[in-house]
């Protein structure tokens, strides 16, 4: 009976802990459901599936790498296997962004108003190009970025320029 309940609690001081360490990292889920899906109602299942997957495979972080590494890496693959789900993909339509704002005293619409414009056009590029840019807006390193991929830092500066590029290209064809 003992050992059920030293169990019982390991089990559930993991629970605590996972729930604590989303708590605290779950902007970076927002921000990958946000450039992956412009649809609200995609946008609150991605976010669900990515904390549903992180879950999953909690149990197997070792801790060789800092949490919010490990976690953006499931995020991004899960969000880009969640976007080639035929059933979930969502196309671009007219977002609306209002649900967003900017949680701050000094609020800026012109701020909100150019952000707005940049997920949509973060959301016109490819799962792969989305990553980078998310990997790019959260300054992480050329090292990092590659770890994170699989790919060599070289590979990364240039698949970065395309991807950077690209949205430039998007943006200013408005």
């Amino acid at each position: 009976m003992i050992a059920t309940n030293s169990l019982e609690l390991k089990t559930m001081t993991s629970e605590q802990e996972f729930l604590l360490k989303i708590e605290k990292h779950k902007g970076i889920i927002f921000k990958i459901s946000k450039m992956y899906m412009d649809d609200k109602d995609d946008r609150d299942d991605l976010f669900q599936e990515i904390i549903y997957q992180v879950w999953k495979a909690y149990s197997s972080f070792r801790g060789e790498s800092e949490f919010s590494t490990w976690l953006y890496r499931i995020a991004l693959n899960t969000a880009i296997v969640f976007l080639k789900s035929e059933k979930k993909r969502s196309f671009i339509a007219n977002e609306d962004f209002t649900d967003y704002k900017i949680v701050q005293d000094d609020y800026d619409l012109e701020k909100e108003e150019k952000l707005s414009e940049m997920y949509k056009a973060i959301h016109q590029l490819n799962p792969i190009d989305k990553a980078f840019i998310f990997y790019y807006l959260e300054d992480f390193s050329g090292k990092e970025i590659a770890d994170q991929m699989g790919i060599s830092e070289g590979n990364v500066r240039v698949k970065m320029n395309r991807a950077k590029n690209k949205l430039k290209d998007i943006l200013n064809s408005k």
